[in-house]
């Protein structure tokens, strides 16, 4: 009997602590559900880089490569730029009538470069000419030159004031729109007229000007690097070396700050067009998706700049020289030739940097 006691007796014992056991399991089940609430609303504050477990570079904080270095599998610089004509070309139906606007609205809001400012320049060369010792600097130099000096003294357009500014940056806002809109309907299989990206591609206007203004903020220490490097210039200050030295480490880190800025909101220009995004989140997803890869888009840059620069003098030295040749007659003496072929090769670049810079953010997105 007394085993049977005890046995009961431990039984009770074990019934006791399963009670009390069970009492505390709501409280432990309290404060793990606490515990949970705090966790998950951690993770919602932190930023996006420490959700995704991928270490991001903050500034005034130390990193280490190997940490913030990302993998970036996108085609070469050559299949890139390939690929942007081949594009281009494969829809001129819908890219040629496009330039064609972006031609007509140049030419009547912007205006063209004056013959008589064109016929200056060829007389400021073949007086040149005639001082240099050989007398003739040959027809291939004089087209060069001409190009030259029409695209470096801003010879695109007529009269620049503040109206034809606006008219511009507005024409390139609609082609650059308009751009991006179809190229984003055509490759993903969608059969889009020109009139559906002149109509409905504009839809973020705003959007896209509010990334605009804030690139051009963005270029502010290259502006004050302008101002400055012309103010030593009438100083005399560049003629001592040591100076020198220090104007050109100022001038190097201001255009390395306004490249590290603008590497960014350049794909924040395409980010901003996706439907229903806005600029500050479109600025916030571009720098996250370029974070470790400006270097190697600022060589697509580069090369962007080499291809542009390549493609003017390939198309534009023979129209140049063909305008020399059709100078001879009176008839054609004051036919704006070179002034129209520049503003379509304006346009036709402004379609091509937009195209590259869209295809780019493809390939990013698709890494």
């Amino acid at each position: 009997m007394a085993k049977k006691r005890s046995k009961t007796s431990r039984g009770s014992k074990t019934s006791e602590k399963k009670t009390v056991k069970n009492s505390e399991k709501p409280k432990a089940s309290k404060k793990r559900s606490v515990k949970v609430f705090f966790q998950n609303l951690k993770k919602k504050l932190q930023p996006d880089y420490k959700r995704s477990n991928i270490f991001r570079h903050k500034s005034f904080r130390r990193s280490y490569r190997e940490d913030y270095q990302r993998d970036l599998e996108v085609p070469g610089m050559m299949y890139h730029i390939m690929a942007t004509f081949k594009i281009i070309f494969k829809n001129w139906k819908l890219f040629l009538p496009l330039m064609l606007i972006a031609v007509v609205l140049s030419i009547v809001l912007v205006g063209l470069m004056s013959e008589d400012t064109y016929r200056q320049f060829q007389t400021v060369l073949d007086q040149t000419s005639a001082q240099m010792g050989s007398g003739d600097i040959g027809n291939v130099a004089r087209a060069g030159l001409l190009l030259i000096s029409t695209v470096t003294t801003g010879g695109l357009s007529g009269a620049s004031n503040e109206v034809t500014i606006t008219f511009s940056v507005l024409i390139f806002l609609m082609v650059w729109l308009t751009t991006v809109f179809l190229l984003r309907h055509r490759l993903a299989g969608h059969q889009v007229k020109l009139r559906d990206g002149l109509y409905n591609g504009m839809t973020p206007l705003i959007s896209t000007l509010v990334v605009f203004l804030i690139a051009v903020l963005q270029c502010v220490p290259i502006f004050i690097l302008i101002i400055a490097y012309s103010a030593a210039v009438r100083t005399e200050f560049l003629t001592t070396p040591f100076y020198a030295l220090v104007f050109f480490i100022f001038a190097a880190l201001l255009i390395l700050l306004s490249s590290y800025w603008l590497s960014s909101t350049l794909i924040a220009l395409v980010a901003v067009t996706a439907p229903g995004m806005y600029p500050m989140p479109a600025m916030k997803a571009s720098s996250e998706l370029m974070s470790g890869r400006r270097v190697r888009f600022i060589l697509r840059i580069i090369s962007l700049i080499v291809v542009v620069v390549i493609m003017w003098v390939i198309v534009m030295m023979p129209l140049i020289l063909f305008d020399l040749w059709m100078k001879q007659f009176e008839w054609t003496a004051y036919v704006p030739f070179v002034s129209i072929c520049l503003v379509v090769m304006t346009c036709f670049t402004e379609i091509y940097v937009s195209a590259y810079l869209y295809l780019y953010y493809r390939y990013l997105l698709d890494a």
